[in-house]
């Protein structure tokens, strides 16, 4: 196998959490996804991510999603190279400023990225984050409050939230 082909061998390990089975995937340096139980990784037969119990990146960042699901981490420190346009890699990095235990608007967030008129762009951008958690887009909220669309579901999407605060010795939201 030459370079470039180990260049594009993807790696996963599954993981369990409070929410379910979460699945990481990385390249050789690194994280690409967490996907919840219900989405799909893409891919060819011939691309498909070999699963693997030791690779470094994948290693770290269970090691640090079980700190954050313990209450013990609040920014995630791994490499990362998520796939996508250059506005939705806009959106997914304004997601990582947003602070552990807070949410802000969809149209906040399209503020922050220059055009608040785009909080419809934002919200479609944050429905295909690949890395879930990490960057959270857990803790986008519509304008009045309320919880929309997450991939992990609602529920999940609650749940994060709560956790957050929970940590933070603020107790459960009351807007959910």
């Amino acid at each position: 196998m030459n370079a470039v082909e180990l260049d594009n061998i993807r790696y996963s390990a599954t993981m369990n959490s409070p929410l379910g089975q979460l699945t990481l995937v990385a390249d050789a340096c690194s994280l690409q996804s967490v996907r919840w139980p219900s989405t799909a990784i893409e891919g060819s037969s011939n691309d498909l991510p070999i699963a693997s119990s030791d690779h470094h990146v994948i290693n770290s960042a269970i090691a640090q999603l079980e700190e954050y699901f313990a209450g013990e981490r609040q920014v995630f420190d791994l490499p990362l190279d998520p796939s996508g346009t250059d506005f939705q890699l806009e959106a997914w990095l304004a997601l990582r400023a947003i602070p552990f235990g807070t949410t802000i608007s969809y149209g906040d967030q399209a503020e922050k990225l220059g055009d608040r008129a785009k909080a419809r762009a934002v919200g479609s951008a944050n429905a295909r984050n690949p890395i879930s958690i990490i960057v959270p887009c857990h803790r986008v909220v519509g304008a009045s409050g309320a919880l929309t669309g997450f991939a992990g579901g609602l529920d999940s999407k609650a749940w994060l939230l709560d956790h957050e605060r929970q940590a933070l010795g603020l107790g459960p939201s009351k807007l959910f």
